[in-house]
């Protein structure tokens, strides 16, 4: 297992600071359109944050009920009450901060201590509180962060009273979006026993192909939206019928309960309209080429729509600007994908089988068991 570093401590503090922001911002906006009447885009807006923090929420109690050493009702009382109103994901982060700092700037030697002070423990409870957050935080990227900037960015489109509100909830988005994928990434690596670390340049790779797969993804949708709102929550719907469909036949493992799994297949299926993840830990060369393909004669197909029905809006200046912008993330976000698969992905130099290994999992039946083990991959 991998040390719990000072920069990791950084992120952390980063990540934070932009959900606390995050949360302001959301407010700000929906207020805003409320105040011009947009009713609907300010529904959204606060159902977006509403969903995501019920989702986080139940799953973050059921974690914590999971994790309890023993019967204890007015432990398990009083974490229910933290999450009824919905501030359980702070509780996890005062533990994050807590032994994020003990493991990154106060560690001891490993002489005279206490099983619980040991530089070990404390560096386990780091990283392992450290993912737990980071899988909460990817529910809400994928439930909330994403469906807002897909939001702003069609209302920007749609409409030409642009003001600050907006791009300041369309940068927190972009934030928001980055440091979860990073972050998630730096602790899938860090569970993974023997291989280097995840180094600035395959962060920056990764990055770049989750943003700009998804910004090329999020422009479709608002096109396909502006063309015909029905169109949009068909294809969307249909999309997902296809995501759980697919989460359904890998039998996923994920939760203790029958409920848990399907509602943590449900979410999943949601994740995968907007981006891939291998829920299974096996083989993905033909997934994602699929998974990619078929966003890309979508795309493609969105384009062409509007150039033979809408040959009027083709000629439209801001038109022309969306497709190439569409166009160009698409192509840039599959090159720093295939660059990443072949250059930075784990299984590139981590040859041996891993209790986390996402190319062959026969070796898996045989280690401990852990949350992130059955959680979506990359």
């Amino acid at each position: 297992m991998m040390k719990y570093t000072k920069e990791n401590f950084i992120f952390l503090v980063g990540g934070i600071i932009i959900y606390v922001v995050d949360i302001g911002v959301d407010l700000w906006v929906a207020s805003r359109y409320f105040y011009q009447g947009q009713y609907t885009w300010a529904i959204l807006i606060i159902s977006f944050r509403c969903l995501s923090s019920l989702v986080t929420q139940i799953f973050s109690y059921q974690w914590f009920k999971n994790d309890c050493e023993g019967p204890d009702p007015e432990k398990l009382k009083w974490i229910f009450l933290v999450h009824f109103f919905h501030c359980g994901i702070f509780i996890r982060y005062w533990f994050a901060l807590k032994y994020g700092c003990q493991a990154a700037f106060k560690q001891k030697s490993s002489g005279d201590v206490s099983e619980t002070d040991h530089p070990n423990f404390i560096q386990k409870q780091a990283i392992d509180v450290m993912t737990d957050i980071n899988m909460l935080r990817i529910f809400k990227t994928f439930l909330e962060t994403t469906p807002q900037l897909f939001v702003q960015i069609y209302v920007l489109m749609e409409h030409n009273n642009h003001n600050f509100s907006q791009y300041a909830a369309i940068i927190m988005s972009f934030c928001g979006i980055s440091f979860s994928t990073v972050d998630y990434q730096i602790s899938l690596r860090k569970s993974l026993p023997d291989k280097d670390r995840f180094h600035v340049l395959s962060k920056l790779v990764y990055l770049f192909y989750k943003l700009l797969t998804i910004t090329s993804w999020i422009l479709s949708i608002s096109l396909v939206t502006l063309l015909s709102a029905r169109s949009s929550v068909i294809l969307l719907i249909l999309l997902w019928s296809c995501g759980f469909a697919w989460t359904l036949k890998q039998h996923t493992t994920f939760c203790k309960s029958k409920e848990m799994e399907y509602l943590y297949r449900t979410v999943v299926g949601i994740i995968l309209l907007f981006t891939f993840f291998n829920i299974k830990g096996r083989k993905t060369k033909v997934p994602i080429s699929v998974y990619y393909a078929t966003h890309t004669l979508v795309t493609v197909g969105i384009l062409l729509v509007y150039w033979v029905w809408k040959p009027s809006v083709v000629k439209e200046i801001h038109f022309t600007v969306v497709g190439i912008l569409t166009i160009l993330s698409l192509v840039l976000g599959i090159i720093f994908l295939v660059v990443y698969y072949r250059l930075f992905h784990p299984t590139v130099y981590c040859k041996q089988q891993t209790r986390f290994d996402e190319v062959d999992t026969e070796a898996r039946d045989n280690v401990e068991a852990g949350r992130f083990q059955n959680f979506i991959m990359q």
